[in-house]
């Protein structure tokens, strides 16, 4: 009997809180938002982005399969150009460009490694015991020659960039050098920007 009184009166004093709390939230048009009001371009942006949310999973699936298209179409054009915003992250920013044209820019021995893999591929198949013992030789030549220069192009290489890029993270640069240097030239990618010949 006392009970159902005081759950009454608690209910009372629940709902008048509800109702000052509802007359606290209608704000007065006369204050101030606390935020600068959209412009008109950007509020059309807004609606327009409301609009274009996919509906279905369906929807969701073949939008972001597009977006990630157009993205690998922008970084193969990127690839192509050398444009920098749309690299791949490996490829990205002035410690590694530095890297690739000092590469680009210069003859390097493991560049000619295929052409000269197959001479030596085609002697040794010769049954002439002369050939094959110089292609043996040229093998072991070949070899120490992309090492050597491997090791020259790492040594003047890290030294450039600690001149250049004192401040910048420089790591994993000298390796991503000396990768490219393997590849011949026509087919590196992001293309060569400099000549031969030319300072980076």
């Amino acid at each position: 009997m006392f009970r159902s009184r005081a759950t009454k009166e608690e209910k009372a004093a629940v709902a008048d809180k509800a109702q000052l709390t509802d007359s606290k939230q209608i704000r007065d048009p006369q204050a101030p938002k606390g935020r600068p009001t959209p412009k008109r371009s950007e509020a059309q942006s807004q609606r327009r982005s409301v609009a274009n949310t996919p509906t279905s999973r369906k929807e969701a699936s073949k939008r972001q399969r597009d977006e990630r298209r157009a993205a690998l179409d922008r970084q193969r054009q990127a690839l192509a150009g050398g444009d920098e915003r749309y690299l791949p992250a490996r490829d990205k920013g002035p410690v590694r460009k530095f890297a690739r044209d000092f590469i680009d820019s210069r003859f390097n021995v493991a560049e000619f490694f295929l052409p000269m893999a197959v001479v030596i591929l085609v002697l040794s198949m010769v049954r002439v015991g002369a050939l094959q013992s110089i292609a043996l030789l040229l093998w072991l030549v070949v070899i120490v020659l992309i090492v050597l220069d491997a090791i020259v192009n790492g040594v003047r290489l890290r030294k450039q960039l600690i001149e250049r890029f004192p401040d910048h993270n420089r790591r994993g640069a000298v390796g991503y050098a000396l990768m490219r240097s393997l590849q011949m030239r026509r087919l590196r990618l992001p293309k060569p920007q400099v000549k031969r010949g030319e300072r980076p």
